[in-house]
Order: C-alpha cells, then sequence, then structure tokens
C-alpha cells in the first residue's frame, strides 16, 4: 500500500459507493463498476488489517517473551 493510503478513507470510499448503488442513482453499468471498485477496496482494507494484526500478535509475543 502506498504512503497516501488511508484506512478511514477507503471505508468511506466503500460507505459512499454503496449509498449510491442504493440510492438507484447509477445506470446498470455504473452499478457494476462501483460494485467492482468497492471489492477491490474491501481487499486493500482486509489486507490492511491482516498485516496490522500480523504485526500486533508480533508485539504481543515478544512481551511473553519477556
Amino acid at each position: 500500500m502506498n504512503q497516501g493510503w488511508n484506512y478511514e478513507a477507503k471505508v468511506a470510499e466503500i460507505q459512499r459507493i454503496i449509498a449510491r448503488i442504493e440510492a438507484g442513482d447509477l445506470e446498470l453499468e455504473e452499478v457494476f463498476e462501483q460494485f467492482a471498485a468497492a471489492v477491490e477496496s474491501l481487499r486493500q482494507c482486509e489486507g490492511f488489517l491482516q498485516d496490522r494484526q500480523q504485526k500486533v500478535d508480533l508485539l504481543i509475543e515478544t512481551l511473553k517473551e519477556q
């Protein structure tokens, strides 16, 4: 993930996409495009959270060893 990537901003973007889809203001093709963008953003968020969980687990193990 690049330096400009922000978890909270991605979540807000996903929420905006979902709201637009639910509101019905998109053409069908746009719905699919936006849905694909939301899925990709969710994958990025999941990767971010998994990475942070691994770091936390490592820190906990380090603390236990002391």
